[in-house]
């Protein structure tokens, strides 16, 4: 049985779209079949891997208004192992349309859980809101993902998105687990890198990643060319914290 994650914070540029194309792409090299849902309407995980995503006709937006099954949304992408649901900048109007259905938040649920029998791990890029979109992969997901960056306003907005995450937890998915932080973004150089890194730790201990996704170069530049950082240039350290990130992942779900 597969796994779904959401890889969600409300904050906007804090790695959530670069981890979810990177992670993701990372775990098909390592043999595992993973399906990347991107729910954020402005489809950066679908252009990320090469979609053209003016040409999406049939993606995330369709799948959350039932008017196409999970199997005719998916697209296979040039990285080995992985696949995609991608997104249209129509997944704006999504919110508005579910407000006033039964069940909104469970229409992502609906659509997908049967899919964690082929796929090995499903993540879902979530929106940098706490908008319905992101309501229905939390309450979608088996666990979340919450990545942070090395920077001083950092913890900010993480006490919202954990009481939204308990809200949840209470409400619509009460088996919702934090499969743990993510520290991005890091620069050794910098003193504030280092202090928000102690910072997290000495708060949530347990719940952080050892992995730590440092700033790198490559890691900006490739999704320009459509391209997870694995294909893009592999021997970068973007790569490699990347395939540290996965096995670790895998590791804890063993």
């Amino acid at each position: 049985m597969g796994k779904i994650i959401a890889i969600a914070n409300q904050k906007g540029g804090v790695g959530k779209t670069t981890t979810s194309i990177n992670l993701a792409a990372s775990l098909g090299v390592l043999e595992k079949k993973v399906l990347l849902i991107d729910a954020d309407p402005q489809a950066n995980a679908s252009s990320g891997l090469g979609i053209d995503v003016e040409t999406v006709t049939e993606g995330t937006y369709q799948l959350l208004e039932h008017s196409v099954s999970a199997e005719d949304a998916i697209v296979a992408t040039n990285s080995p192992n992985l696949d995609i649901i991608p997104a249209h900048i129509d997944l704006v109007a999504i919110e508005i349309e579910l407000v006033d259905k039964e069940e909104r938040e469970y229409m992502l649920k609906k659509a997908i859980s049967h899919l964690k029998e082929k796929y090995d791990y499903i993540l879902i890029d979530c929106a940098p809101s706490l908008g319905l979109l992101t309501l229905n992969a939390l309450t979608a997901a088996d666990s979340v993902i919450i990545p942070i960056q090395c920077e001083y306003f950092a913890l900010e907005g993480l006490g919202k998105l954990l009481n939204t995450i308990k809200s949840v937890q209470k409400i619509h998915n009460p088996a919702l687990d934090i499969e743990g932080l993510l520290l991005t973004m890091f620069d050794s150089r910098l003193r504030l890198s280092n202090q928000v890194v102690e910072e997290v730790n000495k708060h949530f201990d347990a719940m952080v990643f050892k992995t730590i996704i440092q700033r790198n170069v490559r890691l900006s530049e490739a999704p320009s060319y459509g391209e997870s950082i694995i294909s893009y240039d592999a021997t970068s350290k973007g790569a490699n914290n990347y395939l540290s990130l996965a096995e670790e992942l895998i590791k804890k779900n063993q």
